[in-house]
């Protein structure tokens, strides 16, 4: 017989099985839709609200395919005879708003059957990641059969009372904290068991029209224009919590962990007040479950946190609680006495540690449960990558997934606990950690589109899109250009590629205007021009910038300029493939400029290094970096300006974000056996505690932040030396940097297949290789300057 810990996974495993993704009509991309945008009536559709959408049809029989589409505002989940079927819509924005396609005909049937869906605005609350019109929803059927269940007046419509939006209080947590509302829900207003067939719903109200809906390219006007989602839904897995830390006025012997790992319960008595510290051991995204019986007038606060403060607000290693306390934001729940209430918060949450305060009244409140339900985008891990010469890699590894993975949804996150935003200068790194671990360019695709759509009239992408506060950080429009350049060298995508170049171009131009003829480098540069959190760039209270280095707002910035400079030449190699030689010129041209001026003007000749600016008064490491990577130094010199860069402490030091850009600097002047001597940092948040890695050095606002994931990347396009040699990945380079390491093993995914390496020292100098190609790959295998080509299928290099 099955015991109840295994019935419980499989009633997970039941829960969250994905339908198969279906496309939707092709008429439905190019005109209006028959559904029409429906809402509750009488309300404000811009305030905060909750509202559940009901259709009752009948069928004379069950259905073999049943293809519906499905959109709301701000996000809906939608059911089917009371089976949860899918959420969205994908974030994007109002010219180009998702929507989801599904077959349901598996949970259909014979006679009567129910499509629900929960409909909720966060209006002055949402997250700076979401953009609006109003509240609304839409489900139009694939074709005349299933147009049956089209939006319309006939569906009915309610109100959950339940709700209130706990705002954030951004005093208390002293930060930038934008991820949208809490939640506080009264169990005696919840209208359970809404989704459900032979739910009463006489009481409801018929919804009313707002307007037709239409795909994007069609019309004279509306709120919302469509667009087919190009994402797979976001994962739920079950994730129980691992242990209980503290607690208080309960005695040791009714505080147990059954209730965490499924098997049993956790009795409240009345009258009581307690707080429960929950530790998840890691960092996770997840949706919190927690069911409860009884317990009338009661009250349960959940507080979510990456890590607990001392007195001082200083988080210190992360596994220690002793006298630190949480600090957090909220949700509440208010059971309402019955047996099995269920609260779930409408929208993610980010935590490792979950404080729960209980209050109870005249009952006893019995937890019947409390878990996880993991979410993210479904990446799968398919590289792998270790070194029995240091296992410290192997963990290294295994965080930086983890911190990955947590800044992987709808769109990649900044940070999954404060921001929750796309940002062109995180997104470049993470997306090639996506195509190196996972092979899944489908994100990074999205994202391409997103900073595309985002284009200001002035010809700047927006520096994070989605997002309902515009914001304009001018070198991450030319990151946006060379993570169009990373995609193009790692896959076959021309047409998609070359609708991105109007834009690129746009941005190259933005730059070119800001130049300055006179000293033939980049002039003033407006709005943001961030480099990096590097400590001497402090934030500017009165100008409401920080991160910024000298020059850049007032003119003659040699990091700016380097970065123009690098920028073009990347644009110049995608144009010349795509037949625009002559622009190409022109962009290398320009570039050739910039590069030689700005090192002619900054290059210090006693120090042996670049300045920030003309007045060769301030050193950064960045302006070294970019200076390298921008073609701008003599060959005879890279060498030497590199070890500057590695040994100068005088220099202003890149941060986590702006080590990628080194390591991609030792690459470029034969330098990257120096790159396994720059890991220290990555194992020493590992020894504080950090279970993902964190935004910066102590003290750091994330614990989390997938620019500080770079390691997965680099472990394999670095240490292993995996790197396309040709564009869309056609040709592969191997060129190994072991550093001290006698061996290294790695494979990864490639659009033909999988590649594997496995390295090992030979002597002092040589190199023994075991290399597995997909069948048609091509390429070549370079150590210490000798090369050997390489051919599809197992071969084995040998170099002395």
């Amino acid at each position: 017989m099955m015991n109840k810990y295994c019935f419980f996974l499989l009633f997970f495993a039941l829960l969250t099985q994905k339908l198969t993704a279906q496309q939707p009509n092709p008429n439905l991309l190019n005109r209006r839709w028959k559904a029409d945008w429906i809402a509750p009536q009488n309300v404000n559709l811009k305030d905060f609200g909750v509202y559940h959408f009901r259709k009752n049809f009948e069928l004379a029989q069950k259905p073999n395919q049943f293809i519906i589409n499905v959109s709301g505002d701000n996000r809906y989940r939608v059911f089917v005879n009371g089976n949860y079927i899918g959420a969205g819509p994908a974030r994007s924005d109002l010219m180009h708003w998702n929507f989801e396609t599904y077959d349901i005909a598996q949970y259909l049937q014979q006679g009567k059957n129910t499509i629900a869906a929960v409909v909720w605005n966060f209006g002055d609350y949402m997250p700076v990641a979401q953009m609006s019109n109003k509240t609304g929803f839409i489900l139009q059927g694939n074709s005349s059969t299933e147009e049956i269940v089209n939006t319309n007046k006939s569906w009915k419509v309610t109100q959950n009372k339940g709700y209130k939006a706990l705002p954030v209080d951004g005093a208390k947590l002293q930060t930038y904290i934008v991820v949208g509302c809490g939640e506080e829900v009264d169990a005696s207003k919840y209208p359970f068991g809404w989704e459900k067939t032979d739910y009463d719903d006489k009481t409801w109200e018929n919804a009313k029209s707002l307007e037709s809906g239409f795909a994007t390219g069609s019309g004279s006007g509306a709120g919302w224009y469509l667009v087919p989602r190009t994402i797979p839904q976001m994962e739920e897995i079950y994730q129980p919590m691992k242990e209980i830390r503290r607690f208080s006025n309960i005695s040791d012997a009714n505080m147990t962990d059954k209730w965490l790992k499924g098997t049993g319960i956790l009795t409240i008595p009345a009258n009581t007040k307690t707080t429960i510290l929950l530790d998840q051991n890691f960092e996770t995204v997840a949706y919190p479950e927690m069911t409860v019986s009884g317990g009338k007038g009661s009250s349960i606060q959940f507080t979510y946190a990456e890590a607990l403060i001392d007195d001082k607000r200083q988080k210190g290693n992360r596994n220690e609680i002793s006298g630190r306390k949480i600090i957090g934001n909220t949700d509440i729940f208010r059971p309402d006495g019955a047996v099995k209430r269920t609260f779930r918060p409408l929208w993610i949450r980010t935590f490792r540690y979950i404080e729960l305060e209980i209050e109870t009244k005249t009952e006893p409140l019995i937890i019947n449960s409390f878990y996880g339900l993991k979410t993210g985008y479904p990446f799968e891990e398919k590289a792998s990558f270790s070194s029995k010469d240091d296992q410290s890699l192997t963990n290294i590894w295994k965080v930086g997934w983890q911190t990955a993975r947590l800044c992987g949804g709808e769109n990649y996150y900044d940070c999954p606990y404060y921001e929750q935003l796309q940002y062109t200068g995180d997104t470049r790194i993470q997306s090639l950690i996506s195509l190196y671990v996972s092979g899944d360019d489908r994100l990074m695709r999205k994202a391409l589109m997103d900073f595309d759509n985002s284009t200001t009239s002035e010809g700047l992408t927006q520096s994070r899109y989605p997002s309902n506060t515009a914001q304009l950080i001018p070198p991450f429009s030319l990151y946006w250009v060379s993570m169009t350049y990373d995609y193009w060298m790692h896959r076959k995508d021309d047409t998609f590629i070359k609708s991105l170049l109007p834009n690129v171009e746009k941005v190259l131009a933005w730059y070119e205007r800001k130049f300055d003829a006179q000293k033939n480098m980049l002039g003033a540069v407006n709005w943001w021009p961030f480099v990096d959190w590097a400590k001497p760039w402090q934030w500017d209270e009165m100008a409401g910038i920080g991160g910024v280095p000298s020059g850049a707002t007032k003119g003659n910035s040699s990091i700016l300029s380097f970065q123009y400079a690098y920028t073009l030449r990347q644009a110049a190699a995608i144009f010349e493939t795509y037949g625009q030689k002559e622009k190409a010129i022109y962009y290398r041209t320009l570039a050739d400029l910039i590069s030689k001026s700005t090192y002619e003007l900054c290059y210090d000749a006693t120090k042996g290094e670049v300045a920030d600016t003309p007045e060769k008064k301030i050193f950064s490491q960045h302006a070294n970096i970019m200076a390298l990577l921008s073609n701008s130094v003599p060959k005879a010199n890279e060498k030497a300006m590199m070890d500057k860069i590695l040994n100068d402490n005088s220099l202003i030091q890149a941060t986590f974000y702006f080590k990628f850009y080194l390591t991609q600097a030792l690459k470029k002047v034969g330098m990257a056996d120096r790159y396994h001597g720059t890991l220290q940092p990555w194992r020493e948040m590992i020894n504080m505690g950090l279970t993902t890695f964190a935004e910066k050095e102590e003290p750091t606002r994330s614990d989390c932040h997938a620019w500080s994931a770079s390691p997965n990347y680099d472990f394999l396009a670095t240490i292993c030396g995996i790197m396309p040699d040709a564009p869309a990945f056609e040709e592969v380079l191997i060129q190994p940097a072991l550093g001290i390491l006698d061996d290294a093993e790695g494979k990864m995914p490639h659009p033909q297949g999988e590649i594997k390496v496995n390295l090992k020292r030979k002597g002092k100098t040589g190199i023994s290789a075991e290399i597995n190609l997909p069948q048609q790959l091509k390429g070549r295998f370079v150590w210490n300057g000798k090369t050997e080509i390489l051919k599809g299928g197992k071969q084995t290099v040998s170099i002395d």
